[in-house]
């Protein structure tokens, strides 16, 4: 038996031929079940460039309107914890601002003093200020608002028969909030006799 024959013979080889002819069976049963499909010709308008432009923007329009529903839909849904928030800002603002308004006079004089004490003349002239308005609005001169600003203050004032220690008071507040005003011990001094002034037309 030659070395040849021996090595056909052998169940290796065999294995092999089994292998090839699977193979082989396989592949010719996939090419009968597959389905040529027919080759169409597309219409010739579809390679117009025009078409292809509109269709793009017609896409782009549909994607950006998909995400303004989603973006809406998402506001939606948030809507009633931003309103919470925002009503909860604004009742603090309220808040502070009337009880800004609600110290009397004498408070604001008080709270003047101790800010002097300690050196602290910015905020010293600042309850001055806040003095006088609360004594305008006391004696319903000018009613105190919290809307009402500085300016609008000065008009008036003017109506008043000695306007200038309550323009002192208003301008050096004015400056103050908008200025890089220094306050000293002297601006507080001139700012305490502006209010003494007041106090002294009063009575």
């Amino acid at each position: 038996m030659s070395e040849n024959s021996f090595k056909k013979d052998s169940l290796g080889w065999q294995f092999h031929k089994l292998q090839q002819k699977i193979g082989e069976w396989w592949e010719l049963k996939i090419s009968q079940t597959t389905v040529k499909l027919p080759e169409v010709d597309l219409p010739s308008w579809l390679d117009n460039s025009m078409i292809l432009m509109i269709a793009k923007v017609i896409a782009w329009l549909a994607f950006a309107f998909l995400l303004s529903w989603i973006a809406i839909q998402i506001i939606r849904l948030l809507n009633p914890y931003i309103y919470g928030i925002r009503n909860q800002i604004n009742l603090t603002t309220k808040t502070r601002e009337k009880s800004e308004l609600e110290l009397s006079v004498t408070a604001w004089l008080n709270q003047s003093q101790k800010y002097q004490q300690i050196g602290n003349y910015r905020e010293a002239c600042c309850c001055l200020y806040m003095a006088m308005l609360q004594g305008l609005n006391d004696r319903g001169i000018i009613s105190n608002l919290p809307s009402r600003t500085d300016g609008e203050y000065l008009e008036l004032i003017q109506q008043l028969s000695q306007p200038k220690p309550y323009q002192k008071l208003f301008i050096t507040h004015q400056q103050l909030l908008f200025g890089n005003l220094e306050v000293s011990a002297a601006v507080f001094a001139e700012c305490q006799q502006a209010y003494q002034q007041i106090t002294d037309e009063k009575n």
